[in-house]
């Protein structure tokens, strides 16, 4: 088995269209990272690089303790699973899961065994002699990662194998994944948009934006600490809720003033040295859905804010009631429980957790 490591690694198309910039990571042994990230942002280019099938303009790209920079994708010991699976159409499921290990000249009872194996681990024994078209769409993603693990690669590469999937049959494969990776004991890079699958299964994820890494982190810390304006709205559904403030000393404390609020900035969040800096400046003040109230209990404890907003739309989920809410010109979301009471066109009251509050640097986006 193999960790891997990029260094400093450079994708420039034709027209110097820079599609992955100065891309540093460190991968272990048995690791399953997640590259995240908006359409466009170098993530599947990245993962095409580390497979061999793209060229790497600029870098290091290391398996185990081998320089791969110029290995032939097939001498890697990788294996892809791709969106669309590639299947063979004309040959059945046991085919299509034997053929590369044929193409290697292993002996055919060799070949029926790992095979055999493999189906067995993903159920699908009974599929065997079927062809693609007889197959749904999870059915053919298993074939599509049996035909992986025959070859038993020290590296796993995942490109949005799940996007064509419904919903349910998604959420329900993202299990089967995490399954299979503790049982395969493998290296597993997945690259997806998704950062609910993000969020779900990584060990560790990789945020990306504009062929830049942005933050890499274990899901709870990209979800708690998030480094800058981006990652904070990218990672969560619904997104932070981002309003315009100004630090404000107020007697011997800090406040945000947000529209004619005040939230207090408590000391446990935000230490004198992050804040005197920032005194009298314009900031971004970031809060989760979920740490917005709509219960008067919450309304006069010293560590709430409270703002005056007008309902827009309340969204029952049946666990909870997306509030989408107006405050001065920006939208914002609580995520509240089902028996809070949010007609449409409604004033509320909403308690902000001010220990839970983001902010971030106006001018470079950066977490204070």
């Amino acid at each position: 088995m193999a960790g891997i490591t990029l260094k400093n690694i450079y994708k420039v198309y034709p027209g110097d269209v820079t599609a992955v910039n100065d891309f540093n990571l460190e991968i272990e042994d048995k690791e399953f990272i997640i590259l995240v990230g908006p359409s466009g942002c170098g993530k599947s280019t990245t993962l095409r690089m580390v497979a061999g099938l793209e060229e790497i303009t600029k870098g290091e790209l290391y398996i185990g303790d081998r320089l791969v920079n110029d290995v032939e994708p097939k001498n890697r010991d990788i294996a892809m699973v791709f969106q669309n699976y590639a299947l063979y159409p004309h040959m059945s499921v046991y085919k299509n899961m034997a053929f590369g290990l044929k193409l290697r000249k292993m002996p055919k009872d060799e070949i029926d065994k790992k095979v055999r194996e493999a189906a067995k681990i993903l159920d699908i024994e009974h599929l065997l002699n079927r062809k693609p078209k007889a197959l749904s769409g999870g059915q053919r993603q298993r074939v599509a990662l049996g035909r992986a693990m025959v070859r038993n690669p020290a590296v796993f590469l995942l490109d949005e194998p799940l996007s064509n999937l419904d919903a349910k049959l998604r959420t329900s494969m993202r299990t089967e994944l995490t399954k299979l990776h503790k049982k395969l004991q493998t290296t597993f890079i997945y690259v997806t948009h998704d950062q609910v699958e993000a969020m779900t299964m990584g060990d560790r994820i990789v945020v990306m934006h504009d062929g830049f890494i942005q933050q890499v982190d274990t899901p709870q810390n990209l979800y708690d600490n998030p480094c800058n304006l981006f990652v904070a709205g990218f990672i969560g559904t619904p997104p932070m809720n981002f309003m315009d403030g100004t630090v404000m000393k107020v007697g011997d404390r800090f406040i945000a003033r947000v529209g004619d609020s005040d939230l207090p900035l408590l000391p446990s969040r935000f230490s004198d040295e992050k804040i005197v800096p920032y005194d009298g400046k314009p900031v971004v003040v970031g809060i989760r859905p979920e740490n917005l109230h709509l219960e008067p209990v919450y309304m006069d404890q010293p560590t709430t804010g409270v703002i005056t907003a007008r309902v827009e739309l309340a969204e029952l989920m049946g666990s909870e009631i997306y509030v989408y809410a107006k405050y001065g010109e920006k939208n914002i979301i609580a995520k509240v429980p089902p028996q809070a009471t949010a007609e449409t066109g409604a004033e509320i009251q909403i308690a902000i957790n001010c220990n839970k509050l983001h902010l971030f640097d106006k001018e470079t986006g950066k977490v204070i």
